[in-house]
């Protein structure tokens, strides 16, 4: 059982940043590929961003690629998500998920998931 908690959102202006933190606890970390979805109100949850066990491939929505940057520190059992040139767009609940195989991009690859964490950018 993997327990994930999500911090870091907040209320920040068009063009500001925010980095996302996610904490683990249970199962083993470094063994897990590690996801960022979001879903806005009336909306589908939506990939964002993911990243292998090791750190060594990452992948990301077209819709961020070039703003935002997914990190891990497997020894600190957290995976980051930096986001930066927020538009009002990205105002979503933010989770993190753990991945044990399958496609990075796709929801049901997803095992274990965050409470999420609310992200709000204001024109």
């Amino acid at each position: 059982q993997v327990q994930l908690v999500e911090s870091g959102g907040g209320l920040v202006q068009a063009g500001g940043s925010l980095r996302l933190s996610c904490a683990a606890s249970g199962g083993t970390f470094s063994r897990y590929g590690m996801g960022w979805f979001r879903q806005a109100p009336g909306k589908e949850r939506e990939f964002v961003a993911a990243i292998t066990w090791s750190g060594g491939y990452t992948v990301y929505a077209d819709s961020v690629k070039g703003r935002f940057t997914i990190s891990r520190d497997n020894a600190k059992r957290t995976v980051y998500l930096q986001m930066n040139s927020l538009k009002p767009e990205d105002t979503a609940v933010y989770y993190c998920a753990t991945r044990s195989r399958g496609n990075l991009e796709v929801a049901q690859s997803y095992d274990y998931w965050g409470q999420g964490t609310q992200v709000t950018v204001s024109s």
